[in-house]
């Protein structure tokens, strides 16, 4: 297939994908050899070409209103290894390769609290990297 294919094939799969009002769709990232879920961020059309078209997980920040590029400032990466889309049309799994840890709390994912019956809330994971060694300039 060549490039000029990949991208029409991209763009019939992003006019698929139903974005939010604000022009964004979830994206849940999990571990593609276990199953472990890692996090949820949000991407838009930009970012879900660029994941797409590079094979590197590329979001898109609702805090800094720009691309974010997983593991351009941490080092932390996510590969891509399948990109699915649920039957609504309205959310993303991303099947990733994740090199570290996924949390920005320095976790390995970002669903560490959990609430028992009791609503009680216990950490189930412990900081694997001090979150300052990982955004250090």
């Amino acid at each position: 297939m060549s490039n000029s294919d990949k991208t029409i094939s991209f763009d019939s799969i992003i006019t698929k994908l139903k974005f939010s009002d604000d022009g964004l769709v979830p994206a849940i990232a999990q571990q593609h050899d276990t199953g472990e879920v890692l996090m949820m961020a949000w991407m838009n059309a930009q970012a879900v070409r660029e994941t797409l078209t590079t094979g590197r997980v590329c979001y898109f920040s609702r805090s800094r209103q720009s691309l974010w590029r997983k593991g351009e400032s941490s080092g932390q990466v996510q590969t891509l290894k399948k990109f699915r889309i649920d039957c609504d049309q309205d959310t993303i799994l991303l099947l990733v390769d994740q090199v570290g840890v996924a949390c920005h709390t320095g976790r390995r994912n970002c669903f560490f609290e959990e609430v028992n019956s009791d609503g009680e809330v216990s950490i189930i994971a412990d900081v694997e990297i001090d979150p300052g060694d990982l955004y250090k300039a």
